[in-house]
């Protein structure tokens, strides 16, 4: 797996910024009421995030330490404000829905999060792609709890009905309790098939049997099936 490659499959799976980190949480149960908003948000934050990682792994050499976190909040303010008239202009229904959301974008954890720990460590292009990969991957799940607050509460997803004309909708789902169900429904459902994918792996990898020069010559599983010392005879 390339570097490129493993900073999106980190920001879309492993790390996921909504299922796993649980970062951004006040946007993510706020604005998901509809499938719509969910991608609204998402694709906003993932322009911002990857401009704000952009130009902070540029300047990380020239910022000074002791203004390192000013600096990274003027960068992302920038972007935001940007974004925002962006929205406001050719998607003003979009804008209108998202609402005061849209600027505390500025202070959204992910963001300043990734500028910290990744950006401004790290040289442009990897911090682009991470700046993707946690922006898809943010995308990903309020988009996700979009969806079902939308289906169940509504009837509709993205605005189309679905659902037949005699469903009552459950319209706890588009209210603020319907946010927490749905997150800790779909994290669980997450956890759920990450579990049963890393048994599967271990079965494989007992099926197979360690290298001939025990874990030091195998990457097979990384010494959690067979720990160092207690390789299968």
């Amino acid at each position: 797996m390339s570097k490129y490659t493993e900073r999106l499959y980190n920001g879309i799976i492993k790390e996921n910024p909504t299922f796993v980190m649980m970062l951004g949480m006040c946007p993510t149960l706020a604005v998901t009421t509809s499938a719509i908003n969910g991608i609204g948000m998402g694709l906003s934050t993932t322009v911002v995030l990857v401009l704000s990682n952009m130009l902070i792994s540029m300047l990380r050499k020239i910022i000074p330490d002791s203004v390192r976190m000013p600096a990274f909040i003027v960068v992302v303010a920038s972007f935001v404000t940007m974004v925002q008239f962006l929205l406001q202009g050719f998607v003003p229904s979009l804008y209108s829905s998202l609402g005061i959301y849209i600027p505390l974008i500025v202070v959204n954890c992910i963001i300043l999060g990734r500028a910290e720990s990744y950006a401004s460590k790290n040289p442009v292009m990897p911090s682009i792609f991470d700046g993707i990969g946690m922006g898809l991957g943010f995308t990903f799940g309020l988009t996700c709890i979009g969806v079902v607050r939308e289906l169940i509460g509504a009837g509709k997803v993205f605005g189309l009905q679905i659902m037949p004309d005699a469903y009552e909708p459950v319209t706890i789902f588009i209210l603020a309790p319907g946010a927490f169900l749905v997150l800790a429904f779909l994290v669980a459902a997450r956890n759920k098939i990450m579990n049963n994918m890393e048994k599967k792996g271990k079965e494989v990898v007992r099926a197979k049997g360690c290298a001939e020069g025990g874990c030091g010559s195998c990457s097979g599983c990384d010494g959690k099936v067979f720990p160092t010392g207690q390789e299968k005879e």
